[in-house]
């Protein structure tokens, strides 16, 4: 039986993506030169990237992109990105990122705005090669946005069209309109940064901020509008002032927010975001878990931490989990049992759909809890009509089995990533508890960054045997593509029937 998937026109695609990957790797390069460190390892990824994605390009194909091209297309470009993006760092030949396991690793977590690292020696690296780090993450978190707005919500995956009942986009297909829905995201997107790059710095400025440089600047609008996470610092965003820490709590808010809905407030629509029940449960997330976390860490006597740094401490690191940001503002692996686990349980939330932000996300959990009420409520009266509502819109019965079941396969995933990445480990000897493997699992996954222990905010992921780390790095690719993609492709059904 012959092939049912129109690969050709999918590699077409991908040829386009790849063709244009050398002007992002244009500004580290430039970097290089005015620093005077190496510009081979972004000549040589550009060399490469303009020749796969123009020999890709040339695979010539009129067929239309439908659901099955959109899957291999979807998982291919993410692949395909991270392993040019893992050239320059494996072509630096500095530190732990000349091995390419670890190159591969740090180039996934970027690109899928995960913020997980594998680098121990942050003063081995060059500008350039951190600079590399952060516009991966810029990137992914705008190839998502694009993305979760053409594509999955058009295909259905894990519920994913309830973006359009809670932010009522246009009715955009795959091509060509798709072109004016990417320009409405990037316009935004690039304002929002540009914005945090003016604000940032502006600290510096101030004299609130000195060690807040205009490269620290750049390079942390890149990744906090992108709630990626990655930052220059070893000590990530502990390394700077408490100004800087709440400039980027609303940073991180924002690129978990809708950016349909941020447009629709930047017209002046601010009844779009007051009615939609998603950004109010999103929000409601957010000021529910930081007020727990300031009680449990009011309860720590260890920590002495005076009040304000109490308050901060504890809605920066919620917001930065919740968010799937993975910024570090203390090292949070000193807290209290019960405060970790609260983290831990963060992890699973994520912002809005049609964000940059990962995990399940905030409207499945909505439509979850909805779901379950309304369970109750049937139960007791078997003859009463009740559907889940979102706002005003009836959210159909199937969706709501595509959401229970994406949300069940998140969770069988990332319970057999646990228990792999602790038996890898006790392979190896090394000392990883099951809430540190768990932690490690569902960071990876569902693309947060930091963990417990080993992995903690202000350690790395270097430690972690080799199997482990190729684990994670499918696990970064499948988690942050939203499982389907991936998984749909190692099924004979999706290529024969």
């Amino acid at each position: 039986m012959s092939l049912r998937v129109r690969w050709r026109a999918s590699l077409k695609l991908i040829g386009v993506v790849l063709k244009w990957l050398w002007v992002p790797l244009t500004a580290p390069l430039l970097l290089a030169l005015y620093d005077g460190t190496q510009v081979v390892p972004f000549l040589a990824p550009m060399v490469v990237t303009v020749t796969v994605g123009l020999a890709l390009e040339r695979i010539s194909s009129n067929a239309d992109v439908h659901v099955r091209e959109a899957f291999l297309m979807v998982a291919l470009t993410w692949l395909s990105v991270a392993l040019v993006g893992s050239i320059p760092f494996a072509l630096a030949q500095n530190g732990v990122l000349a091995h390419p396991v670890n190159a591969l690793f740090e180039s996934m977590s970027g690109v899928t705005t995960t913020g997980a690292t594998v680098i121990v020696d942050f003063d081995a690296h060059s500008r350039a090669i951190f600079l590399w780090r952060s516009l991966l993450q810029w990137l992914g978190g705008l190839g998502v946005l694009v993305l979760a707005t053409a594509v999955l919500s058009r295909v259905s995956v894990g519920g994913a069209q309830l973006m359009e009942t809670e932010t009522q986009t246009k009715d955009v297909k795959l091509t060509p309109q798709i072109s004016d829905t990417a320009r409405l995201l990037w316009s935004i997107y690039i304002t929002l940064t540009a914005l945090a790059v003016v604000v940032l710095y502006s600290l510096n400025v101030a004299g609130v901020a000195p060690e807040m440089t205009l490269f620290d600047a750049v390079a942390h609008a890149l990744t906090s509008v992108s709630t990626s996470g990655f930052s220059p610092r070893a000590n990530s965003i502990a390394a700077f002032s408490p100004a800087v820490q709440w400039a980027l709590v609303v940073f991180m808010v924002a690129g978990a927010t809708s950016f349909v809905l941020i447009y629709h407030a930047a017209t002046g629509d601010t009844k779009r975001a007051r009615n939609s029940s998603e950004f109010r449960f999103y929000i409601g997330a957010l000021a529910a878990f930081s007020l727990t976390a300031i009680v449990l860490l009011s309860l720590d006597a260890g920590l002495e931490l005076s009040g304000m740094a109490t308050i901060r401490h504890a809605v920066f690191q919620v917001v930065s989990i919740v968010t799937t940001t993975g910024y570090a503002s203390t090292d949070f692996n000193v807290w209290s049992s019960s405060a970790k686990a609260l983290l831990f349980a963060g992890m699973f939330v994520g912002g809005m759909a049609g964000s940059t932000t990962c995990s399940i996300k905030a409207v499945r959990w909505l439509v979850v809890l909805k779901s379950l009420r309304r369970n109750l409520y049937t139960s007791a009266l078997p003859d009463a009509v009740r559907p889940v509502r979102l706002g005003e819109s009836v959210v159909a019965e199937d969706t709501i089995r595509d959401i229970y079941a994406y949300v069940l396969l998140t969770l069988v995933i990332f319970a057999a990533a646990a228990a792999f990445v602790a038996v890898d480990a006790a392979r190896v000897a090394l000392p990883v508890s099951e809430f540190e493997a768990m932690g490690a699992a569902a960071s990876t996954f569902l693309n947060i960054g930091p963990a417990f222990g080993l992995a903690g905010p202000l350690a790395n992921y270097e430690s972690f045997p080799a199997s482990t780390k190729l684990v994670m790095t499918a696990l970064m690719w499948i988690g942050r593509i939203e499982i389907m993609p991936v998984l749909v492709l190692l099924t004979p059904t999706f290529w024969r029937s």
